[in-house]
């Protein structure tokens, strides 16, 4: 039978209490055979060799697990959920004078288990975003065994991380430093160290077999390493390290076609979560850098009209007048093949790319430019709002009473992740229970058009929403998906 393969992102969810979990503890740490003492002491971005010997290929991975293993923590997140009646009886009021008022949803507790990295002694941890998201309570289970509550210190849903400080830490903890993941190569030995399906700390062994892959997910395209070290559920949020003991990545989704490792497994590369981390610190959440261009992947059939080989590359569609990108020279059709010297695969590879370079720097491109390259350096700026947001709530009898909406511009882009140079105007804030809610809308949805007039300020949003109408027809943009919706009178 096919099998379908699916995305999964590897948190358990469950009710299993901490106490019940059984956590490995960090032993002394053993005299190192002299093949590990030269990988501890091996300079970054030296040439890595081959086992030498029989006796060198049956070395341990033990030394460097004991120096990982007590900066590999459990993370728990709790919410409370709503349950509906489990029969429509319930609300009946014959059903409710002989068995009472059973009808109201009822509170339960929902928890979810993922893995943390610590990678600062005074308890800051990174895991992932969806392991904490819409948490009412966080807490961490250190390898030791000690419990501490947690407070979110920045949370990045594109890159779907987060960083957290433990709460009435006493003390200093074990850590691990950050590996420049630019110099990972296929092939280098890995260990995935995670609590997966809630067993307790678990540690795999394999070996990077791709780098930036990027079409992993349609909905939010990012970049990830690729390695065969078994991931199962849990392990989101655990350390992917190299044989320094370093921290190269976090481990955050798999391809299965059951819901366990099939040897596909990807880690947010450490370059990117050294960022949100700086950012955390400064208190502040990521920015992601505004050069003023659109771009598109290249097809075979493009890269055929371009005269190369295999497609490749970010293919320029539009430069903002006056942006970093015009400043600088590029143009339409203009075919990016790198950035500092790093090939681009797709417009994913060079977001990634802009990114970890950072706001302030200069980034040079090498262009494909009619039949020959050139560079172009492109200062990255922090997206700027060209029109004022003019933030507006909708009130009043119409299905969009309730709904917050602010001027699209590339400030509010970068914000709520969407393509800058989108139309229509940005759902910021829905309240709760309002008709707005009701109806289905969301924070980060675009509103394109009502009525068949088109949604171009906040503004205008108001006025068509203040209209009298028997029916209401409208369009939003989700997640680059326009979706024409009909609903009767208000």
């Amino acid at each position: 039978m096919h099998k379908r393969w699916a995305l999964a992102a590897i948190a358990v969810a469950g009710t299993a209490a901490v106490g019940g979990l059984a956590l490995s503890s960090a032993g002394p740490d053993p005299v190192a055979s002299p093949a590990i003492e030269i990988a501890q002491a091996q300079p970054q971005g030296q040439a890595k060799r081959l086992p030498q010997s029989q006796t060198e290929i049956k070395l341990s991975y033990a030394p460097i697990v004991k120096r990982v293993a007590p900066a590999v923590v459990n993370v728990y997140a709790s919410r409370v959920v709503a349950s509906r009646p489990i029969s429509p009886f319930f609300n009946d009021p014959f059903f409710q004078r002989f068995f009472g008022n059973q009808g109201q949803p009822s509170r339960r507790i929902q928890q979810s288990l993922g893995s943390g990295v610590i990678v600062d002694p005074s308890g800051i941890i990174v895991t992932n975003n969806h392991v904490i998201a819409g948490a009412d309570e966080i807490k961490a289970a250190l390898a030791d065994g000690r419990e501490f509550a947690c407070e979110i210190m920045v949370t990045d849903e594109r890159a779907d991380l987060a960083v957290l400080q433990l709460k009435g830490l006493q003390g200093r903890l074990s850590s691990l430093e950050f590996a420049d993941s630019d110099l990972v190569e296929v092939g280098d030995l890995v260990l995935a160290v995670g609590d997966p399906f809630g067993v307790g700390q678990t540690v795999t062994s394999g070996i990077i077999s791709a780098l930036a892959r990027t079409q992993i997910s349609s909905s939010n395209p990012k970049v990830y390493l690729q390695t065969d070290a078994a991931i199962n559920p849990g392990n989101s949020g655990g350390a992917l390290v190299d044989m320094d003991g370093r921290l190269i990545g976090i481990n955050t989704a798999i391809y299965s076609p059951s819901g366990g490792s099939a040897g596909v497994g990807f880690a947010i590369p450490s370059n990117m979560v050294r960022l949100v981390v700086a950012s955390a610190r400064a208190g502040r959440r990521i920015q992601r850098p505004w050069i003023g261009a659109q771009f598109q992947a290249v097809t075979s059939e493009i890269a055929a009209g371009l005269g190369i080989e295999l497609p490749r590359g970010a293919l320029v569609i539009d430069v903002e007048p006056k942006g970093p990108a015009a400043v600088a020279g590029l143009e339409v059709s203009d075919l990016v093949l790198a950035v500092d010297g790093v090939d681009i695969a797709d417009p994913a590879a060079l977001n990634y790319r802009l990114t970890t370079t950072g706001v302030g720097n200069d980034a040079a491109f090498t262009v494909l430019r009619g039949g020959g390259t050139r560079q172009v350096k492109v200062r990255l700026i922090a997206a700027p709002e060209t029109v004022p947001r003019d933030e507006r709530q909708i009130d009043g009898k119409s299905p969009f009473s309730g709904v917050t909406v602010v001027n699209l511009s590339p400030a509010v882009a970068e914000e709520f992740g969407v393509q800058d140079g989108e139309a229509g105007v940005m759902v910021s804030d829905v309240a709760a229970a309002s008709p707005a809610r009701q109806i289905g809308l969301v924070a980060g949805d675009i509103i394109l058009d009502i009525n068949g007039e088109p949604v171009d300020t906040t503004l205008r949003m108001q006025e068509l929403a203040g209209q009298e109408a028997r029916l209401w027809r409208f369009s939003i943009n989700r997640n680059g998906r326009v979706l024409p919706t009909v609903i009767g009178t208000w």
